[in-house]
């Protein structure tokens, strides 16, 4: 399971990417203040900027958030 994991490692990497991309360009340096202003566990939000695995729950709720449908999310998937 662990190697089946890895391969999805570089997908993984580009969501939290597109999350920390998406923070900046809502105007927020920091995490920690992204995360506080949007009402969002801090360090459940850093770990998901550095690629830490969701449910899908929080991965809409983050849309939500930055007010971003699916496709917007993944257009330069």
């Amino acid at each position: 399971m662990k190697q089946e994991e890895n391969k999805y490692l570089p997908q993984i990497e580009k969501v939290a990417k597109r999350f920390k991309q998406l923070r900046k360009e809502a105007g927020y340096e920091s995490q920690e203040t992204f995360a506080f202003d949007k009402e969002l566990n801090r360090v459940q939000y850093w770990r998901i900027e550095k690629g830490s695995n969701i449910t899908l729950t929080t991965f809409f709720k983050l849309l939500d958030v930055h007010n971003i449908t699916p496709e917007e999310f993944f257009k330069d998937f």
